[in-house]
């Protein structure tokens, strides 16, 4: 494995948690992704009467930022969700409140009024059911906007060497130790080169279109990845692997996640695996079968993992500084693709009714439910405040 001065590994958790606050404190925004488990504390205090849809597969964490571009196995691109380290078979409104209030709080961040949000949200409504009708299709039944086209466009022209040059700063078959990647104990080196000498890890790696099944896999190298917001303080490791040998070596990076319990409430009758990686895996082959295609649960070093390969294709959306007409537009496409992501596990009964349940209680001139819309006002309320006092702790710790 790659040789430079790192953390030892009892100092870790402190540098990570230290991160993870940094981050958050960057905007109102950022603190609203790295929150999940605040969102849910206030969903278990809420007196708000949301509605109970069908117990479906759930993204859990279902913000602006885990939505993106995502390219299955056989090459397949399409936007999809892209982090499902909280899924569940749980109740589809709360994926609904959680869109909304990221809706919201980037509404604010581009300093657009709160009339906009109210428009946001019907527009968001309006996205997701529409993802109801029969053979819907995301491309050709709601307008994609510009911002997203570009990102597409992008995706679809990208290499291996844009991947490498982002993630491990050059196509040599190294990854380069410093800020964002440290250096594995001798014990974490062994057990990512037992994880990968499995049948099912290897398989992963030739899963790919135009890889040869059965090449041989060799782990080039691999490190401790300091990345994400909510994940950062978890096992997190990048693995640089070889796949086949002479002319037709190919390099591919592999991400291997600790799964934890989601703190997304599950649904009672529930039939879920008790393995948070399967349960993660399983999620996503479900809510993002692009995704959960490249996608295996594993154990190592006693704990849960997941692991994915990255593609150069999945790329994450960033919407920043957004006008009314962008806002808006967003909103709707957005929340079809989460609406696709939901419909498509419900037999037509249950889409049915979950229609007329998202249909009642909205006022005479909006279109948002007013369920939703109370949601987002106490949870925007709620937000800001933590944030602020996230903020000055963090600016207290700072000046200590």
């Amino acid at each position: 494995m790659s040789e430079a001065k790192s953390p030892k590994p009892d100092e870790r958790q402190a540098l990570l948690i230290g991160e993870r606050r940094r981050k958050m404190a960057a905007s109102a925004h950022a603190y609203v992704r790295g929150s999940t488990i605040q969102f849910y504390d206030w969903l278990e205090r809420s007196t708000l009467a949301v509605p109970e849809g069908p117990a479906i597969w759930i993204c859990g964490d279902c913000h602006v930022g885990n939505l993106g571009p995502v390219a299955s196995a056989g090459g397949n691109l399409a936007v999809q969700i892209r982090d499902l380290d909280q899924t569940v078979v749980g109740n589809p409104a709360h994926d609904l409140i959680r869109l909304a209030l990221s809706l919201a709080m980037a509404a604010r961040g581009s300093d657009l009024p709160g009339v906009t949000t109210a428009h946001m949200l019907e527009h968001m409504v309006a996205g997701y059911e529409s993802a109801f009708a029969p053979q819907f299709d995301a491309e050709d039944d709601v307008a994609v906007p510009r911002m997203v086209k570009n990102l597409m466009r992008e995706a679809a022209g990208r290499s291996w060497k844009h991947l490498a040059d982002e993630r491990i700063e050059g196509t040599e078959p190294m990854i380069p130790l410093g800020k964002r990647f440290w250096k594995l104990t001798r014990e974490e080196a062994d057990a990512v080169r037992k994880l990968f000498a499995t049948t099912a890890l290897q398989e992963l790696a030739t899963a790919l279109r135009g890889r040869e099944q059965g090449a041989d896999i060799r782990v080039l190298d691999a490190a401790y990845w300091r990345k994400g917001c909510s994940s950062l303080g978890r096992l997190r490791f990048a693995v640089l692997l070889a796949v086949g040998s002479g002319k037709s070596e190919r390099h591919c990076l592999m991400d291997i996640k600790e799964a934890i319990t989601a703190a997304a409430p599950r649904s009672k009758t529930a039939d879920m695996a008790r393995d948070n990686a399967e349960r993660v895996v399983t999620g996503a082959r479900h809510l993002s079968p692009g995704l959960g295609g490249r996608m295996r649960a594993a154990r190592m070093l006693g704990t849960s993992v997941f692991v994915r390969e990255l593609l150069p294709q999945d790329l994450k959306l960033e919407i920043a500084h957004l006008n009314r007409a962008q806002a808006e537009e967003m909103a709707r496409y957005l929340a079809a693709v989460v609406g696709h992501a939901h419909a498509r596990q419900m037999n037509a009964d249950d889409r049915k009714g979950w229609l007329s349940v998202l249909q009642t209680r909205r006022s005479r001139t909006l279109e948002a439910p007013s369920w939703l819309w109370e949601s987002v006002v106490e949870l925007v309320a709620t937000h800001e405040a933590a944030y602020l006092q996230h903020c000055r702790k963090y600016a207290l710790a700072e000046a200590a």
